[in-house]
């Protein structure tokens, strides 16, 4: 049975299966799914329904007596196809905000609090890991002056993460210079990926010959390694909402949940 084939019957005793499994982590029969959800049709035809489903990949039968189970067939066309899409709430949206505005603009920070908002919004456990930097492509550069010896360098990729390093220059610069350092190392770097720029930047700007901008190119070819390099971290990804899973049914036996 193609999955574009199912009748609209056999959508929903696939819906109330994986409705009443992810509420009980239990096989489920088809006289309980009959009565529970008020179907309308006896538990002899829920029963029929459900071996088709069964015989097309979507339910399990982990053994003779019990109900039925979803297999990761009957998940993945339950969320493409079954699954209404779910909104948050104004409260939930709130929250959301009220936790953001305290964050800088640190990405670790920024991990944490995603993190933190996923497995809390959810009721699960949320998994976020940190950005390869390495494999980042280069949107675009700015540089702005913070003082006569300091330039601040804002780096953002096409995903939309924004990272910033701040470049000292003991020679000082000329600041006219700025802009048009800024433009040339977007037109010369934009759209290459952070390895990539790494390893040819002094190709890139060796024919950078005014005298004006060779202070700057030369903290760059310094610090290349640095600039465009992946988030130093001591962790790969962040975990938060562990206990949240004691909250679910297939951890509510002591020996079940034991491992």
């Amino acid at each position: 049975m193609l999955t574009e084939n199912l009748t609209e019957r056999e959508k929903s005793i696939l819906r109330y299966v994986i409705h009443q499994f992810i509420l009980t982590a239990n096989p489920v029969g088809s006289r309980n799914l009959s009565k529970k959800y008020n179907i309308g049709i006896s538990p002899a035809t829920v029963r029929n329904i459900m071996s088709d489903l069964e015989e097309s990949g979507f339910l399990g039968h982990p053994h003779t007596s019990a109900g039925r189970v979803p297999t990761d067939i009957g998940y993945r066309y339950y969320v493409n196809s079954l699954m209404d899409s779910p909104k948050l709430s104004q409260t939930e949206v709130n929250f959301i905000e009220s936790q953001l505005e305290q964050v800088n603009v640190e990405t670790n920070e920024i991990l944490k609090i995603t993190s933190t908002l996923l497995s809390n919004l959810t009721n699960q456990l949320a998994y976020v890991s940190y950005p390869k930097f390495g494999n980042a492509i280069l949107e675009r550069l700015q540089l702005v002056e913070v003082s006569s010896s300091r330039l601040l360098v804002v780096i953002t990729i096409i995903s939309g993460m924004i990272r910033t390093i701040t470049l000292e220059i003991n020679s000082g610069f000329d600041r006219k210079s700025i802009k048009t350092i800024e433009r040339l190392l977007n037109e010369r770097l934009a759209g290459l990926t952070f390895t990539s720029i790494r390893e040819t930047f002094s190709e890139r700007v060796k024919n950078i010959s005014d005298t004006d901008l060779k202070p700057v190119i030369r903290v760059f070819l310094d610090s290349i390694s640095e600039i465009f390099t992946d988030v130093k971290s001591n962790e790969d990804s962040i975990i938060t909402g562990a206990k949240n899973l004691l909250s679910h049914p297939e951890f509510s036996d002591v020996k079940n949940s034991a491992v």
